[in-house]
């Protein structure tokens, strides 16, 4: 057989990503977008492609299921779209106001890699506080669909030993999707 005849083979073979590793067109699309340790630091609004180990996902079916603040902590941590938190009060004020599931407590800005040192602390007391009466707790972290903060931040909250924590990909949009109704939050104040 002739060099010429085994080309296009020699071609496709050249090209079939080795098991285990991605395909050279997925390495280049995620390349910039995860930092050393595996959480999104860039372009969040998008299909999100895995789940959040060693946290795990939970069905919409599961998370409809449950009554915020009775059944679990509903944490939502949508950034703020336009606003500020004033550093001297630590209380936040916005040009948008947000609704979310009723219940949840809003802790923006903490799906950053790495997040705000005081606002990431404000989330964990609030698991603290939470679990104080109930130290099995599970505490579903959203925000909005197809969104990378809520999936960081059940990550870490995982990785630094937090248990029962699921990640409600659908968010905000699947609960009021699923007729459910979404009532207007101000975020949670976090102190200097």
């Amino acid at each position: 057989m002739a060099l010429g005849a085994l080309a296009p083979a020699l071609l496709t073979l050249a090209c079939t990503p080795l098991p285990g590793r991605p395909s050279p067109e997925r390495a280049l699309s995620e390349e910039g977008l995860f930092d050393g340790e595996g959480y999104r630091i860039a372009r969040f609004r998008a299909p999100v492609a895995r789940a959040p180990a060693p946290a795990r996902q939970m069905a919409q079916a599961e998370v409809l299921a449950l009554q915020p603040g009775r059944d679990a902590l509903f944490l939502d941590v949508l950034p703020v779209a336009s606003g500020w938190r004033d550093p001297a009060t630590g209380r936040w004020h916005l040009s948008e106001t947000h609704r979310t599931v009723p219940g949840a407590l809003w802790h923006p800005e903490t799906g950053w890699s790495p997040p705000d040192v005081r606002l990431w602390g404000a989330l964990r007391d609030t698991i603290s506080e939470a679990r104080r009466e109930d130290v099995h707790l599970p505490v579903i972290v959203f925000c909005r669909s197809d969104c990378w903060m809520s999936w960081n931040v059940a990550r870490r909250l995982a990785r630094e030993g937090v248990g029962q924590v699921y990640w409600y990909e659908e968010g905000i949009e699947g609960w009021h999707a699923a007729g459910r109704e979404l009532v207007e939050v101000a975020p949670v104040t976090v102190r200097p």
